[in-house]
C-alpha cells in the first residue's frame, strides 16, 4: 500500500517504523476526540438537555419551538399498548394486535416484536420525564454501546416535556413488569 501524502510504501521495510508513528498518532487523536465528545454529552445531560429521536420514537414530534409535543395519532397506540398491557394481555399479544390492525412500529416497520411493546411501556420519556446516561460508548475503538448500569451518572429530567400515559399508569405498568419477570424467574 501506498500513502501519498507521507510518501511511504508498505513493501519498504524502512517505512513501517514510520506507518506505525503515523497509526499511532492517529489512534490518540482519535482518543482525545472520543474524549472530548464523551465530556460534552454529560455536561449537557448534566444540564438537562435532552435529545429525541423523532424518527424512531413513537407518540412525539418535533414542535415548531423544537420540543416535544405529542402526534395525536401515535399517542392513541401508545395509550393502547399500556391500556391492553394493564388489562392482563401479554408483550406478544399486543404486538400481534398491533401487527393485525397494520400499524406501524416506531421504526416504520410492518411487525411488531414483543420487545419493542415492553420498551414502549419501561421509557419514562412517555410519563414527560428524561433519563440520561442510560448507555454509553465503551471506547471509540470497538464504538460498543453498554448499560449504564452505575458506572456513570445518569440524570433524571422530571416535567421535560408533556406526557402520553399519567405518572400512575406508568408506575402500574412498570409494577405489572417487575410482577411479569418476578413470575418467570421463579418457573425457571
Amino acid at each position: 500500500m501506498y500513502f501519498e501524502e507521507q510518501n511511504l510504501h508498505s513493501i519498504d521495510p524502512s517505512s513501517e517504523f514510520y506507518i506505525s508513528i503515523y497509526g499511532s498518532v492517529a489512534q490518540s487523536e482519535s482518543e482525545n476526540i472520543s474524549h472530548n465528545v464523551t465530556w460534552g454529552k454529560a455536561r449537557s445531560a448534566k444540564e438537562g438537555n435532552v435529545f429525541f429521536a423523532y424518527k424512531s420514537f413513537l407518540g412525539y414530534r418535533q414542535g415548531a419551538d423544537g420540543k416535544p409535543e405529542i402526534d395525536p395519532e401515535q399517542a392513541n397506540t401508545v395509550r393502547r399498548i399500556y391500556d391492553h398491557f394493564l388489562a392482563g394481555n401479554s408483550l406478544q399479544q399486543i404486538a400481534n394486535g398491533l401487527t393485525a390492525d397494520g400499524i406501524p412500529t416506531p421504526m416504520g416497520r410492518t411487525v411488531w416484536q414483543a420487545s419493542v411493546v415492553q420498551s414502549i411501556l419501561s421509557n419514562e420519556k412517555y410519563k414527560g420525564d428524561a433519563l440520561l446516561g442510560k448507555t454509553y460508548v465503551e471506547d471509540c475503538i470497538s464504538k460498543k454501546v453498554i448499560q449504564n448500569n452505575g458506572q456513570l451518572p445518569k440524570y433524571l429530567v422530571q416535567d421535560h416535556h408533556e406526557g402520553i400515559v399519567s405518572r400512575d399508569v406508568f408506575y402500574a405498568a412498570q409494577l405489572e413488569i417487575c410482577l411479569l419477570y418476578t413470575s418467570d424467574a421463579a418457573d425457571d
